[in-house]
């Protein structure tokens, strides 16, 4: 399979800006490029093509990001011990809290928000080097797969620039896809880090629940489906920015430690393995013709590489699943954005999603809340039960394919109606729900050119053995992932 041009008019990546992060990463580590050198190349690239996609927003001015590479150039001059990120240039999702950089949540309402304070896993990535050059686009408060908001305007897909580029982390899938950064942030509650890695070709993993921190928060024990995690154009950058990223953080209780080393622990890849593919389980999923096809052949080529897959239905009621996963949303987002929806000139500033998710909340009771967490538990158990069995639970990351970019939200897959603004990706909701790493991995295009990607789900903090079978599947692609 040949990778499609992109059409966008943009010339080609240079060398550096090509190069994995790891490879950026050691170069500049043994001074075989400077810092210097390294932003420039990217800073260079993001001039000439973000115009074209929107996907890096709130950009640093280009002197004060170089005067940071000269004084990292300085210091490693000196002999100080770099961190694993020492000198990339990153660009964070806009839902993370940046120190000193503005942080807008892709709301008219924190338009000029500047925090004073960073998110527990971008100090993690400030400390191991990063030089952080401005923000990924968002659409408004993380909801919807679609990356617009009233502050920054539309992210376009990096193949086609008709096409959405997913979302919520749509932006730093773009900036990816298109060698504007070397590797990217991203979260996670119902497919946000999946379903725009499969909508541009990269990868995306959401780890396990707590191994990395969330907050800082006021509140740190009941939002739990919500994850960061990394992206990359391939599955070792993956690894690498992982490994900052994960640990148990005191003030996040529900968070813990993972392995000393990821990047490390794909030296030991997997072998082979058992998967359940799930499918669109049994016709309960719509979705749109092409892309279980493109999975399947997907599946037939890891086989290849020793994991055997068999189709599989797990017993369950989807329906209160899905349930579950919508009164969830509403009694953890939805309670947080009652805060913007009490205040009648706030409200006025919050799309039609939000309103219907503060509304929910405000709706909702005790009983329902517990009834859903009943239901989840339930599923928690089936997903370990499934375990026994298998290495793998597989289903495609989206259940259509890009779609135009002026379209807020498919109102229909495969000739069912979609009753909210994000049933249609409810095929990410099950590894979201069980608390399970799950990562994108792509796996082609259709006769549009449009991207897909399917999810490898794993156990419960088995995150090293999902990266490794990402990894595994990784060497069966005929084409490169990005754009």
């Amino acid at each position: 399979m040949n990778r499609p041009a992109t059409k966008h008019a943009i010339p080609p990546a240079g060398e550096i800006c090509r190069m994995s992060a790891v490879e950026l990463a050691a170069k500049i580590q043994t001074r075989q490029l400077s810092v210097r050198e390294v932003v420039t190349a990217f800073l260079d690239r993001i001039d000439a093509v973000n115009p074209l996609v929107n996907a890096i927003v709130s950009l640093r001015d280009r002197a004060d990001i170089l005067a940071e590479a000269d004084a990292a150039d300085a210091a490693l001059a000196k002999g100080i011990t770099p961190g694993p990120l020492f000198g990339l240039p990153l660009a964070i999702k806009d839902l993370a809290l940046t120190k000193g950089l503005k942080t807008t949540f892709g709301s008219p309402i924190f338009a000029d928000f500047v925090p004073d304070e960073d998110d527990f896993f971008v100090e993690r990535m400030r400390k191991a080097g990063a030089i952080f050059i401005g923000k990924t686009n968002v659409p408004e408060f993380g909801l919807g797969s679609n990356t617009y908001n009233p502050v920054f305007g539309p992210t376009l897909n990096a193949f086609d620039p008709a096409l959405t580029a997913g979302g919520s982390s749509g932006g730093a899938a773009v900036a990816l896809a298109l060698n504007m950064v070397p590797v990217a942030d991203g979260s996670d509650f119902g497919g946000s880090l999946r379903n725009p890695a499969a909508y541009n070709n990269v990868f995306g993993f959401r780890p396990s629940q707590g191994l990395v921190p969330a907050g800082p928060s006021n509140e740190v024990f009941h939002s739990q489906i919500g994850i960061e995690g990394p992206m990359a154009r391939n599955v070792g950058d993956m690894a690498l920015l992982l490994g900052v990223q994960a640990g148990y953080h005191p003030h996040a209780p529900l968070s813990h430690d993972g392995e000393s080393s990821y990047l490390a622990g794909l030296q030991n890849g997997a072998k082979s393995g058992r998967i359940a593919w799930l499918g669109d389980l049994g016709g309960r999923l719509p979705i749109e013709a092409g892309v279980l096809d493109l999975c399947e052949s997907a599946l037939q080529r890891f086989g290849e590489a020793g994991f055997a897959s068999e189709p599989l239905v797990p017993q369950f009621d989807y329906e209160a699943l899905w349930r579950a996963f919508v009164t969830l949303r509403q009694a953890t987002s939805g309670c947080e954005l009652k805060l913007h929806y009490d205040d009648p000139a706030k409200r006025a500033k919050l799309k039609p999603e939000a309103i219907w998710e503060a509304e929910g909340a405000e709706r909702l009771t005790a009983p329902q809340v517990h009834a859903a967490s009943t239901v989840r538990s339930a599923w928690y158990k089936t997903v370990l039960e499934l375990f026994e069995r298998f290495d793998l639970l597989v289903l495609p990351t989206a259940q259509v394919f890009p779609f135009d970019v002026t379209t807020h939200w498919p109102g229909e897959v495969a000739g069912r109606a979609m009753d909210s603004y994000h049933r249609w990706m409810e095929v990410s909701a099950f590894a979201s729900l069980a608390g399970c790493p799950a990562v994108n991995v792509p796996v082609g295009f259709d006769d549009h050119g449009r991207p897909m990607g399917m999810q490898l789900i794993g156990r419960p903090r088995g995150d090293l053995a999902v990266l490794q079978a990402a990894a595994a599947y990784e060497t069966t692609m005929t084409w490169e992932s990005g754009a």
